[in-house]
């Protein structure tokens, strides 16, 4: 395996997480790409240009390297309406790998997918170019319909899941970042069970890593009393950052009076704004203007300094592929507290790493709060648990699977759809 096509076009792994549609698969992307870069594989990752000043080329570190392609209007997008581009932006992408296999003598060997609009983009280049196709979906429409139907097509309800089937048909491989979301492929969409391949995303422990709560908090300027409550991520509904507000109110009324919760993310989503907009009520009607604290999306490699600082963190999302801010807070010897959906009961372990909650009421997340902060033994032997857990994470150990994966499929006949 020598060179492989990265799509990634919504969203490129060079933009903020924590805002518009940069999120946790921004940093799937870069960080998977980057390691697997660091294991020989030359990696183009290929996205949409959304603005006028981004150079057409970034060389991230040497084999990784991220091109911005023109397909529409060199401006956001609503995701809503990026399909419409589709065939505009796989028609750049084939262009630009043609350009690259004669000025440097390097065929690509396969194409890697992330979400489903690159999976309609590689579904056609799988065939035109006669390469294996891996597709990772990062979120399921069949999955995420009950829970954000703000995110349906409302000309098209059916148009996102028919996508994910076909793409998933011709997928010579499809992967899946737990067992939950494995089987989720297999239930919803009748995939290939043997084709579905198990690859959890990883963490940088060079970065997230436990440290010294009392620094990060002076780093971070949040020194106080009581325990120090985050969430981190995109406000939208699907996050549930309301739970978390409401349960603060809670631990207050019981006995907690300095408890204190910080919001760092940005509006993400058709009904992102609205949301934060909300959420400033909410945090008014139950008089926390004192208690809660908004931080703008934080580059990515500083989060961990927000970890650290923070008592436990919350993630009360009402779905959740695999949920990377969890493992992230684990790194950082954070205990977790989090909703019981997809892929938060692979990465939590209940009552050991720190706790599942398996209803969307505030009262059960304000118990769990109270239970940690109560008891510090407790908190520490899920701290030193949480570390423990992550330390069988890594991006190394993802691309290294991987890319035994691509090579394999390199020799085999391709699905045919």
């Amino acid at each position: 395996m020598r060179r492989l096509a990265v799509l990634s076009m919504h969203t490129s792994p060079l933009a903020q997480p924590g805002t518009g549609d940069g999120g946790g698969m921004n940093v799937y992307v870069r960080e998977l790409t980057a390691a697997l870069a660091r294991s020989n594989v030359s990696c183009e990752v290929f996205t949409r240009a959304d603005a006028r000043d981004q150079p057409s080329v970034v060389e991230v570190e040497p084999g990784f390297r991220v091109h911005h392609l023109i397909a529409g209007p060199l401006a956001p997008v609503d995701k809503g309406r990026l399909h419409l581009l589709v065939k505009e932006f796989t028609e750049a992408v084939d262009q630009r790998m043609d350009e690259l296999e004669r000025s440097e003598d390097l065929p690509f060997d396969a194409i890697h997918a992330n979400y489903w609009l690159s999976g309609l983009v590689g579904h056609t280049l799988k065939h035109r170019r006669s390469l294996p196709l891996v597709s990772t979906f990062h979120t399921l429409d069949r999955v995420k319909a009950e829970v954000s139907p703000e995110e349906i097509d409302p000309d098209d309800p059916e148009l996102r899941s028919r996508a994910e089937a076909e793409i998933i048909g011709c997928s010579d491989a499809v992967l899946a970042s737990c067992t939950v979301e494995a089987e989720q492929i297999v239930e919803l969409y009748g995939a290939d069970r043997e084709r579905v391949r198990i690859i959890a995303p990883g963490v940088d422990h060079a970065f997230f890593s436990p440290g010294v709560r009392e620094q990060a908090q002076r780093a971070v300027s949040l020194q106080g009393l009581g325990p120090l409550l985050l969430f981190v991520g995109r406000i939208q509904p699907l996050k549930g950052v309301d739970v978390a507000v409401r349960a603060l109110r809670i631990i207050i009324d019981h006995g907690l009076p300095t408890a204190r919760l910080v919001i760092v993310g940005g509006p993400s989503g058709p009904q992102g704004v609205h949301e934060v907009t909300a959420l400033h009520a909410l945090v008014v009607a139950l008089h926390l203007e004192d208690h809660v604290a908004f931080v703008p999306p934080q580059r990515h490699e500083l989060l961990s300094t927000y970890y650290r600082a923070a008592d436990c963190v919350l993630v009360p999302s009402m779905s959740e592929s695999f949920g990377l801010v969890a493992l992230e807070a684990a790194a950082c010897g954070t205990p977790v507290i989090a909703a019981a959906v997809g892929g938060l009961t692979t990465l939590v372990d209940d009552g050991v790493t720190g706790a599942l909650i398996e209803s969307r009421s505030p009262e059960e997340y304000a118990a769990a709060l109270l239970t940690m902060w109560r008891e510090p033994g407790r908190r520490s032997r899920v701290a030193a648990a949480a570390v423990e857990r992550s330390s069988h994470y890594t991006w190394a150990i993802a691309a290294e699977s991987l890319r035994l994966l691509y090579a394999n499929l390199t020799e085999h006949a391709l699905v045919s759809c």
